[in-house]
């Protein structure tokens, strides 16, 4: 087996699209590098593929059950089948954990693409949010199959970016038409404001922005009410401040915080409320383990916890 082998998946529930698009892949002459690729196929979907149509010439399609899904198995299928890449129909009913904890060594994601039949889309995030929200976070591209002109782009757009900034948005029509999402996401706050304030609803948004896009808060003030966290690893006058997230589902709540530097003399408890005043500097910390925003407090106000319901950041 080559030291690396690019995997591609593809995310979705039942009847979504992802065979069909595989299939044309398979039957693209474009796809056919010559190298061996192993077709992993976790779900019975409504389709079968049509081998004798496909236009890549070294390939092995396997069937794989949720027991299958483990790292000594898919570390057998590549071998017998001389595997130099791979790629996967996921079964929309299991987390991506699963296949991320079962990837052998030398296994790299090279795409994830993600599809949804647009006209189920709605109630599959209504009661199984959090495995909607699985197929999105990680995903390269999301496309919604079956579009129709009544659809209000703006409420999967919505939904797609609470989840995820990063893949592209495809809303294809009955009939092959597709169109790119093409809908600005302005922040929620003003960002060239001389005092960025952050308001308690938009500090999820707030949060990933900036770790996510920290050097273009280098040098900003911001404001926001936080939640203090305290570790022994830290120096004197070195605190955490956040608040708990909830990304998809209470399941997923978890604290997220900021690397704050204050007064060393400045009195602070965990889970103490603060109102911060702070310049933003883009910098290397041992803490993130990289560069990140580090926040250099001017001022910081002991604040009235929130109230009870809206202690979560959510993003709607």
């Amino acid at each position: 087996m080559p030291k690396e082998v690019p995997v591609y998946l593809f995310l979705g529930f039942l009847d979504a699209g992802k065979t069909k698009f595989i299939q044309e892949t398979f039957e693209d002459e474009r796809f056919d590098s010559g190298e061996k690729t192993l077709l992993l196929v976790c779900e019975e979907g409504e389709e079968d593929y049509t081998p004798s149509r496909f236009a890549v010439r070294k390939y092995a399609v396997v069937k794989v059950d949720e027991a299958g899904l483990n790292m000594p198995n898919l570390t057998k299928l590549a071998r017998e089948n001389g595997a130099e890449r791979v790629v996967v129909e996921w079964n929309g009913m299991m987390l991506l954990d699963k296949f991320f904890e079962a990837m052998p060594d030398g296994w790299l994601i090279a795409q994830v693409m993600t599809f949804f039949d647009a006209n189920t889309f709605m109630t599959y995030n209504l009661n199984m949010r959090q495995l909607v929200f699985d197929k999105i976070q990680y995903a390269d591209m999301v496309v919604f199959n079956r579009f129709k002109g009544e659809l209000r782009k703006e409420d999967f757009h919505k939904i797609v970016r609470s989840a995820s900034r990063r893949p592209d948005i495809v809303y294809e029509y009955i009939g092959g038409k597709a169109e790119y999402d093409d809908i600005e996401d302005p922040l929620p706050y003003d960002i060239n404001a001389p005092v960025i304030e952050i308001e308690d609803r938009d500090f999820a948004y707030f949060y990933r922005d900036i770790r996510e896009e920290g050097q273009k808060y280098d040098g900003k003030t911001v404001r926001f009410k936080g939640l203090v966290a305290l570790d022994r690893k830290m120096k004197r006058g070195t605190f955490g401040i956040g608040r708990l997230i909830m990304t998809c589902c209470a399941a997923d709540i978890a604290y997220s915080g900021l690397v704050c530097e204050g007064d060393p003399n400045f009195m602070l408890s965990p889970n103490e409320w603060l109102t911060i005043t702070a310049r933003v500097d883009f910098e290397y910390n041992k803490l993130y383990g990289e560069k990140g925003p580090v926040l250099k407090i001017y001022t910081a106000e002991y604040a009235s916890p929130l109230p009870e319901g809206e202690e979560v950041a959510t993003f709607y």
